[in-house]
């Protein structure tokens, strides 16, 4: 089974990200929550403010993630929580050096749409040699080729399609359905013959089933409690636990509806074979030794005798026997 398959179809990702905005309870809660709605991984984002953002340069920003941070021991206690509860752990890690105390427990790395052009902080993760998953945010196509070659040409084994893997993803919180763009997918998947995704900032839970249903092989989404009374932009653009059963259920079903892309008769419609499809018949009654002519035959329901495809054949044929007008034809009475 690919690597990229999840219980309900596409992998599902829970982003619980700076949700928690530096509550280690709350924190807890959302993880527990987010392990309730059965999703095939639980992601967070592990940083500190000083080593993200320049404290000079941007002196609110940095403010801001200082306040949204957990400490190593509390991240820990959450990815305990995963582990415990058979559900997959997941971070975006914007300082290498929280790898040595989260590689344990993370089996895929997630780099996201702000480092998706930081190639030496993508170098050091793809040195853990574990699978990734780049988000595209705030990139052009070239971009994504350029990020796209530079990681295929760090290891061989990211040539791998176990290995990595490409999310479509629009950097702002929220955004109009018209900024989803979700149609990249496939200019993605015929580029660099990648497994693709989509990483979601709309509304709601519509883009995401759109996404399944386009060939999405992994869907990212942030998850919240409830979205109400929230004044962190993540909130807004969150699925809570109820919303993402429902969406499981729905994925189930689209999943269904697309079927495996072989096209044959199912068996559910065989018998219709005969009923549904034309065979040919004489529209008069002729005799022996009359030769078929195409004004001679009609074409109907049911398929019995002679197939609606063989009329060709029939045209110029003599009948051996006599012929009552719709009787069932076979090759036998003619010559």
């Amino acid at each position: 089974m690919s690597r990229w398959k999840g219980k309900h179809g596409p992998l599902l990702i829970a982003e619980i990200g700076g949700n928690h905005e530096g509550d280690f309870e709350y924190a807890k809660k959302l993880t527990q929550l987010a392990i309730e709605s059965d999703v095939d991984y639980i992601k967070f984002q592990i940083y500190t403010g000083d080593t993200l953002v320049n404290p000079i340069e941007n002196p609110v920003r940095n403010k801001h993630f200082k306040k949204f941070e957990l400490s190593e021991a509390q991240h820990i206690h959450l990815a305990e929580m995963c582990k415990k509860s058979d559900i997959g752990y997941m971070a975006s890690i914007w300082n290498y050096d929280f790898a040595d105390w989260v590689d344990a427990y993370s089996d895929i790395y997630k780099i996201g749409s702000g480092d998706f052009t930081a190639y030496p902080v993508i170098e050091q993760f793809a040195s853990l040699k574990k699978p990734l998953i780049i988000s595209s945010g705030l990139s052009t196509m070239e971009e994504v080729a350029g990020t796209v070659a530079f990681v295929r040409g760090l290891d061989s084994m990211y040539q791998d399609n176990e290995n990595l893997a490409l999310l479509q993803c629009t950097s702002m919180y929220p955004i109009p359905y018209a900024d989803a763009n979700l149609s990249v997918m496939s200019k993605f998947k015929d580029a660099f013959d990648i497994p693709v995704g989509y990483s979601d900032h709309t509304e709601g839970m519509y883009a995401l089933e759109i996404a399944t249903a386009m060939g999405a092989e992994i869907l990212e989404f942030h998850f919240t409690d409830v979205r109400e009374g929230k004044e962190f932009r993540d909130h807004k653009v969150s699925l809570t636990r109820d919303e993402v059963k429902l969406l499981s259920k729905k994925i189930s079903a689209i999943t269904a509806l697309k079927g495996d892309g072989v096209k044959t008769c199912r068996p559910v419609e065989e018998s219709h074979l005969l009923s549904f499809r034309r065979g040919a018949y004489l529209n008069r009654s002729m005799k022996k030794g009359d030769v078929i002519k195409s004004e001679d035959l009609v074409y109907m329901r049911p398929n019995h005798g002679i197939d609606a495809r063989e009329y060709k054949a029939l045209i110029g044929k003599k009948l051996v026997v006599d012929a009552e007008q719709y009787e069932k034809l076979d090759w036998g009475k003619f010559s």
